[in-house]
């Protein structure tokens, strides 16, 4: 798996837990969800995402090998 596609699972992951915590749990779990929110608008814009940083260190690999498009 790459960055990109696991970015976006992270990130819709993340948004569906903490609307479930803000559900069943306590409402200011929402303002975890506007942060993750926040987060994909800035990196929008500035292409630059905490979590990919995060990915790269863990040796997530960016782009696949070339010839091998799926």
């Amino acid at each position: 798996m790459y960055i990109d596609r696991l970015l976006r699972l992270i990130a819709g992951s993340f948004t569906l837990i903490s609307l479930a915590l803000a559900h069943y749990h306590d409402p200011r779990w929402l303002w975890f969800t506007a942060f993750i929110g926040l987060n994909l608008l800035q990196s929008g814009f500035t292409n630059w995402c905490p979590m990919m940083t995060i990915l790269k260190k863990l040796g997530v690999p960016q782009l696949p090998p070339q010839g091998c498009q799926k």
